[in-house]
Formats: structure tokens, C-alpha cells, sequence
């Protein structure tokens, strides 16, 4: 008698077009998975899990770094309504906040956007077992237990809302605009502005954008010191 296999239903989920289209046709070989879905955002993914006209996905695969909302916080909330569905974080950040932060949200698995299709279609059929999988490479920049809660950025100060405030604030939003996104009174994303840059011992948005870069909060390939000395040469030519 011949079994067959239950297909692994996967939502991808990611700001850039060709990404997600490239992985969908790379997946689309596979006897045992489905793309059931392409998302644009984190926003967009809540959606779909919400909508009960969609199967629900066995896996998403989750951009960490992406406008609005973002993978971590996606993770968690999509977690919080399908507890049975398994989230696989895709960055080209190997070290520093994302992927431990990623992993402490819930995602069962962290993968770099250079990975190979045999190793991605290994993590997938792995995480819809139930286990974790870390690329190798993002597993050396870790704690010995990559899934252990102590991690060592200074982001980790924050709180989750400070966290996701400080994410908008380094992909350049204004108090305003995050007031209205969050739902928030500008004096209340003040406060929570001020509180990040106390727990941060920083005093601008210029600084956090620093601290953003060299500790993989955000995937921008500027190097910081160049942000840094942008910086100067402003405070140069004022004084």
C-alpha cells in the first residue's frame, strides 16, 4: 500500500517580489510542498492566518527585516493566533539582535538569504517536524544554545514595544508616523523614544542608527562608521 505524504503548506513572507517568486519556483518541485501563499509584510501574514477562508500555513517563511512591523514581531502575533504553525526566519544578518531575537519570538528556525535550495529544503522539512534549524554560519555567532534566552546586545535591554519602536525610528519613520501606526499619541512614542535611548546611553536618532547597524538590528550595508562621520561633519559645519 502506498502512503502519501501530507504536503507542508508554506506562506512566504517578504518585501521584495523576486525573492519571494524565486523561492516559490525553487519550492514548487517539491511533491511534498505547497506554496499557499505570498505576503508582502508582516501586516499582510496577521491577515492571512486571520482570514479563515486560507489553509492555515505549516511553515512561514519569515523576512526578519522588513518596513511596519517587521519578522519579529510578525512571529509572535502569528504564533499567539496559529500556535501550530512554524515560523523560519530568512536574513542576510547572520550575527548580532535579529536572529537572536527572532528566535527568542518563536521562530523553530533561522536561515541567510545565501543558502543553498538543498539546505533550505532541509530546514523546512526539519522545522515541520517540530525541530530547530540554524544555518551553521548564524549558529557560530550565537550562545552555545542558540535557543537560550541570554543573549548579549545591547538591544536586549529593550522591551518588546521599545524594540519595535526602535526598528521604525532606524528605517527613518518620524514620531508622527509611528504614532499613527501603532496606534499611540505622539507624547507616548516620545516617551518610549526617550526611554530607548536612556536604556541605549545614547542621545540622538543618528546614534541609534549606529548602534542599529553595528549590532544587526537592521541589514542596512552602510557601514556605521560612515553614518558616524556623516554625523561629524554635520556638528563640524554648525559649529
Amino acid at each position: 500500500m502506498t502512503s502519501i505524504t501530507k504536503n507542508i503548506n508554506i506562506l512566504l513572507v517578504d518585501d521584495h517580489t523576486l525573492v519571494r517568486t524565486g523561492i516559490a519556483r525553487m519550492l514548487a518541485d517539491e511533491t511534498d510542498m505547497e506554496v499557499i501563499g505570498e505576503v508582502n509584510n508582516g501586516e499582510e501574514a496577521i491577515e492571512f492566518i486571520e482570514d479563515t477562508a486560507y489553509v492555515l500555513p505549516d511553515i512561514v517563511l519569515m523576512d526578519a527585516r522588513m518596513p511596519g512591523m517587521g519578522g519579529i514581531e510578525a512571529t509572535r502575533q502569528i504564533l499567539e493566533r496559529a500556535p501550530r504553525t512554524r515560523v523560519i526566519a530568512m536574513s542576510s544578518v547572520v550575527s548580532g539582535v535579529i536572529p537572536s531575537q527572532m528566535l527568542r519570538a518563536g521562530a523553530l528556525g533561522f536561515l541567510t538569504k545565501n543558502i543553498e535550495i538543498d539546505d533550505m529544503l532541509k530546514a523546512i522539512r526539519t522545522v515541520a517536524d517540530g525541530n530547530h534549524y540554524v544555518t551553521p554560519e548564524v549558529a557560530t555567532h550565537l550562545a552555545l544554545d542558540p535557543f537560550a534566552h541570554n543573549g548579549g546586545s545591547v538591544f536586549d535591554k529593550l522591551s518588546r514595544r521599545e524594540l519595535q519602536i526602535a526598528q521604525l525610528l532606524t528605517d527613518g519613520k518620524k514620531v508622527s508616523q509611528i504614532s499613527d501606526y501603532l496606534d499611540l499619541s505622539p507624547k507616548t512614542v516620545y516617551s518610549y523614544r526617550y526611554r530607548i535611548f536612556e536604556k541605549l546611553g545614547i542621545d540622538s536618532d543618528v546614534e541609534l542608527t549606529i548602534l542599529a547597524v553595528k549590532h544587526g538590528l537592521t541589514d542596512d550595508n552602510q557601514d556605521y562608521r560612515e553614518i558616524e562621520m556623516k554625523e561629524l561633519a554635520k556638528e563640524q559645519k554648525v559649529s
